[in-house]
């Protein structure tokens, strides 16, 4: 991919793809480029500033409006330029809110003007903004502000058209509050000081979603040439020792899929509310600090975001219902890191449990939700958000690579990320590249792969080549002993923190409250500080009604705002009265503290037909 630096290529987008999560009309009006002055305001919960846009017109649309994607945006003045120096005032509407998609902003433009100017604030709710006052956040003496675009929301701080099929360049100028620090998804600079001002710059077309900021009591400590980590300074050294080994990953996906070419890649721990494991934010991957478990047992993530900079970043969905081609292509490359970097025994373990916890969840969804290929109009994108474009994806990849051999996949592979290239394709265009490239070489050997059961289906394919491990098959027959009474045969001592997890996920759902009990007192499990296993006890205490575990759940769903782990222990909460009390009384207190995505999530568990009510 040596010649993958194409930047922006000339005006074409596929007219027939439809985003049904956007107002705008890019395949008439495209912005090109983006001119961010932003100053976020902690007192107010605001950012205010201005967005120049910079666009291209179709050449049968030179009369066209820009429409543009906002959520709750307060637009003070619009002007538009033909040469970027004088502007004259433009005329625009705001049309009506959807509970969803927001609101379109229509803004009148002569033939000729190529540059938008937009001066507007921010709500102080907007989804995309997390404000943390400094009792939130770990050193308590500052605030912290970060965004999470993904996957509609940048419209809620940015006038932006709000769809993965354009991309764009961007700059950004940010003034912080003095003392704190700003850093955003690029290269950002580690010898940078804390000033009155940043300026950034993104070079490489990416999509509106991987816009990224953070502003905070931030500090950096280097893991390697190209690697390092930022983060709020008391937690700054054991994210180094956590994340040790990006460099190694780095290294290891370059030689599986080329050179990466994002510049640097670093981390950003950020507080506790975070709701998901990782972003993928090009050059500055945005993770949860439920990841630092002292152990290195959760550096999937950090892989599994690496692995982004090809799936997702370099080549990108084009609508959020071809979400799978971002992380289904993500999540099997994760395992091909982890495998060259932690060997096939680690790798396998981690494919059995993540197609054990698709399998449980896909219990739960309807067959609709079971579909790579996901029809979501009418409804928010966060409801693919399941592990069925993760893991289902990443079957359907493995199973492409068992039929046609390793080495001619990971060919096949490297050549569809220098094809697509800084673009963003559908579905259909990824089959009908696959088919031209791989399928239809060896017909003999397609046969084998569906394309029509894994992508327009439900369930999981008969076919599909389902991980298996040795180690956690010993680990499962233990559990097995442990349930019929041969507590003594357990040989705990090496168990790694995937196979304490495996552990529990392989005991039977109802134990009852004293068997919880001497499961806790033989192996402290109430205690423990690894998130994963912490999670899962909690899970099972919530069935079992095993109180001991309670003051620790209130200060798990105190302290954990990752929507992975706290999503289903209020779902088992609500199922009893008791348990649902408990839940009502804990979500009033801590429902502050969560991020605007894992509200969402809870108050639809929570409340009724119009959502969460508090207590009181």
């Amino acid at each position: 991919m040596e010649n993958a630096e194409v930047i922006t290529p000339p005006f074409q987008l596929n007219p027939s793809t439809n985003d049904v999560h956007s107002y705008s009309e890019p395949d008439k009006v495209h912005i090109r480029h983006i001119d961010l002055d932003l100053e976020p305001s902690f007192d107010r919960r605001t950012l205010e500033g201005s967005a120049v846009l910079t666009i291209e017109k179709a050449p049968r649309h030179l009369n066209a409006p820009l429409v543009l994607d906002t959520r709750r945006l307060s637009i003070h003045a619009v002007e538009a330029s033909a040469d970027g120096k004088s502007f004259r005032n433009a005329r625009f509407e705001i049309g009506s809110e959807d509970p969803i998609l927001g609101a379109p902003l229509r803004i009148s433009l002569l033939p000729r003007e190529s540059k938008v100017r937009i001066n507007y604030s921010t709500a102080s709710d907007a989804t995309a903004l997390q404000w943390l006052n400094p009792p939130q956040t770990a050193g308590k003496q500052f605030p912290f502000l970060y965004t999470q675009s993904q996957p509609i929301h940048a419209r809620s701080w940015i006038p932006i058209q709000d769809t993965p099929r354009i991309r764009l360049t961007y700059t950004a100028r940010v003034r912080t509050p003095m003392g704190l620090c700003a850093v955003m998804s690029v290269g950002n600079n580690p010898k940078a000081n804390c000033g009155d001002f940043y300026t950034f710059s993104m070079e490489k077309p990416v999509p509106p979603y991987l816009i990224a900021l953070a502003v905070g009591d931030i500090g950096f400590a280097s893991t390697g040439t190209r690697t390092g980590v930022y983060a709020e300074r008391p937690v700054l050294q054991s994210a180094a020792y956590e994340f040790a080994d990006a460099e190694k990953m780095l290294e290891r996906a370059e030689q599986l899929y080329g050179p990466y070419l994002w510049g640097r890649f670093d981390t950003l721990v950020l507080p506790p509310s975070f709701p998901f494991g990782g972003m993928e934010n090009p050059g500055l991957i945005f993770v949860t600090p439920t990841l630092i478990a002292g152990d290195r047992s959760s550096v999937s993530v950090i892989a599994h975001e690496l692995a982004h900079a090809w799936s997702g970043n370099l080549v990108t969905n084009a609508t959020w219902s071809d979400f799978w081609l971002n992380e289904g292509f993500t999540t099997y490359i994760e395992h091909r890191i982890q495998e060259q970097l932690y060997g096939k025994d680690r790798a396998e373990v981690e494919e059995v449990l993540a197609q054990e916890r698709l399998a449980e969840e896909m219990g739960k969804l309807e067959p609709r939700d079971q579909i790579l290929h996901i029809d979501l109009a009418g409804r928010d994108p966060d409801v693919g958000t399941t592990l069925v474009p993760y893991v289902k994806g990443a079957l359907f990849l493995k199973s492409l690579e068992k039929a046609f051999g390793r080495d001619r996949f990971d060919e096949y592979l490297k050549n569809y990320f220098t094809q697509f290239s800084f673009q963003s394709i559908t579905t259909e265009e990824a089959i009908r590249y696959l088919r031209n490239n791989l399928l239809d070489q060896r017909p003999d050997v397609a046969d084998r792969v569906s394309l029509q059961e894994w992508i327009y289906e439900p369930g999981i394919p008969p076919s599909a080549p389902i991980a298996v491990s040795e180690s956690l098959d010993r680990i499962r027959k233990q559990a097995e002993e442990w349930h019929n009474g041969n507590a003594n045969r357990l040989r705990t001592d090496d168990w790694s923190a995937h196979e304490w997890l495996h552990f529990l996920l392989s005991l039977p759902s109802e134990l009852g409250s004293e068997r919880m009990r001497k499961l806790d007192e033989t192996f402290h499990l109430t205690q423990r500080t690894n998130a994963e296993i912490l999670q899962q006890w909690l899970l099972m205490a919530v069935r079992n009604q095993y109180q001991p575990a309670y003051p620790r759940l209130e200060e798990f769903l105190a302290t954990v705002g990752r929507r992975k782990y706290i999503k289903p222990l209020y779902e088992e909460l609500v199922k009893t009265d008791a348990g649902k009390r408990f839940a009502q009384t804990t979500y009033s207190r801590v429902r502050s503290t969560y991020h605007p995505i894992s509200q969402a999530a809870i108050d639809k568990i929570m409340g009724g037909p119009n959502g969460f009510e508090p207590l009181g």
